[in-house]
Parts: structure tokens; C-alpha cells; sequence
């Protein structure tokens, strides 16, 4: 089936806030998703985040959700904060097309960079990303505090 990469919109929203959910299933963590349909809404909204989706048909079945921000070494950076394709769709080409719109949206911003996270344990997305020529990063440790 064709697979349609396009901008996201706030009808996706909901289509979004399920791929997420099963992101996070997969990473064993469900319980510590707790942002709202509510929140993606308000958030899109006020310009927080952006997102490409993947549809077939009129069926969302992956999403790269980003945002602007700046490495103070190399310049204006997009980050990726999720990348998901719905199990059933993997290993059909629509991972490589979302990323490489990902990239090519990183580009036409100006963009040197973009980065994101992976868990270690991830082997097939962490063999994903060096199939695209990526770095993986092992010395950096990450810091956080929820408020």
C-alpha cells in the first residue's frame, strides 16, 4: 500500500497520542506516560512541537514528532522526541521514509543537526539508525527533574 509522509495536523492528534501509548508499551513504561490529549492539543496549539505523519489510506500508522532547538557547538538543531510506526507496519519501507522526511524537514529549516535518544536495549531500532550513517552515542549520560 502507498504510504503518504506528510505534516501533521491537529486532527492526527489523536491518532499521535495512540502511537505514543504503544511506544511506550513497547518500552515497558506505560505507566509513566501521563501527557493528555489535552496536552498535545494545547501544546500543538501554542507551536511547541511539530510532527510529520505517515498515513496509508486515511490511516495514521507512524509519526516523527520534533521541535527546534540549539546546539551551542554546531547551530540550530531539530530534535526528534518520538518516532513510531505501528508494529504491523515495519520492515514495509515506512521507517525510512518518515525518518528521511525528518531529515530532509531538518534541512530546509537549517538545521546541522538533529538528535534524539534511543534505549540501549533497542537493537533493532539502534541498528535502524546506523543503517542511516547515525552516531550513537555512548558516552553521555542524560539528566532530568520532573517538576
Amino acid at each position: 500500500m502507498q504510504t503518504n509522509i506528510r505534516p501533521g495536523t491537529a486532527d492526527d492528534l489523536p491518532a499521535i497520542h495512540n502511537l505514543v501509548l504503544e511506544l511506550a508499551e513497547y518500552e515497558k513504561a506505560a505507566h509513566e506516560f501521563t501527557a493528555t490529549l489535552e496536552d498535545y492539543r494545547r501544546d500543538f496549539r501554542e507551536g511547541v512541537f511539530e510532527v510529520l505523519v505517515a498515513e496509508q489510506g486515511q490511516t495514521v500508522v507512524g509519526m516523527a514528532l520534533y521541535y527546534m532547538t540549539y546546539s551551542t557547538w554546531k547551530g540550530k538543531m531539530l530534535y526528534l522526541e518520538d518516532f513510531v510506526v505501528q508494529g504491523a507496519h515495519r520492515r514495509r519501507g515506512v521507517g525510512d521514509a518518515l525518518f528521511d522526511a525528518f531529515l530532509e524537514t531538518a534541512r530546509a529549516k537549517g538545521c546541522r543537526l538533529v538528535k534524539w535518544q534511543v534505549l540501549d536495549w533497542n537493537e533493532p531500532a539502534i541498528n535502524f539508525y546506523r543503517k542511516k550513517a547515525a552516531t550513537i552515542e555512548q558516552e553521555w549520560w542524560n539528566g532530568k527533574i520532573f517538576l
